[in-house]
């Protein structure tokens, strides 16, 4: 296939697909500056993979390219040369999976956790999980659970001394008679 084909075939199988590629690539790679320079990468590879052999079908091909060029590209911007740490010890990186141990610590801990929470009386319990999971203001709260500010603020002091009490037991005295 001649250079002239395949340039033919790129403007005409390929560039139309740019609004939905540049789309693609504003959603999946954070960088918004570099987001030109990917898609020309994206144009280059395509176009030397075509001078070969013309890819069929065009979009699943494009979209490929892309998607190992943003996993490449990701892989280099968290490698560290070797050279620039002598101990890698050093470095202090952590490790993108938890060891298995802290899996199941983590695991028994929001087991403890949900078990507790059902404990707590249903207004308690709502008024902690949208302030302390979702994280509501106490306004928020109040206009979902109905009730006055004052009233989510009570329902958020009793629930976190009852979970407390119940995850680690006696709570310390706050100075507030009971």
């Amino acid at each position: 296939m001649s250079a002239a084909d395949v340039n033919a075939w790129f403007v005409r199988e390929v560039l139309p697909l740019e609004p939905i590629l540049m789309t693609y690539l504003r959603h999946h790679w954070p960088n918004k500056g570099d987001i030109e320079d990917l898609r020309q990468e994206i144009y280059a590879r395509v176009h030397v993979a075509a001078q070969k052999k013309i890819p069929q079908p065009v979009k699943p091909f494009v979209f490929t390219v892309a998607r190992n060029l943003l996993i490449n590209r990701a892989r280099q911007e968290r490698v560290v040369p070797i050279e620039a740490v002598a101990d890698l010890e050093a470095l202090g990186i952590a490790i993108d999976a938890p060891a298995p141990d802290r899996t199941i610590i983590a695991r028994d801990e929001l087991r403890r956790l949900q078990d507790a929470l059902d404990q707590l009386p249903p207004r308690c319990r709502e008024a902690v999980i949208l302030g302390r999971i979702e994280g509501l203001t106490g306004r928020e709260i109040a206009a979902r659970m109905n009730v006055g500010t004052a009233t989510v603020s009570e329902h958020l002091e009793n629930g976190m001394r009852l979970l407390a009490n119940l995850l680690y037991g006696e709570a310390p005295d706050s100075g507030k008679p009971k």
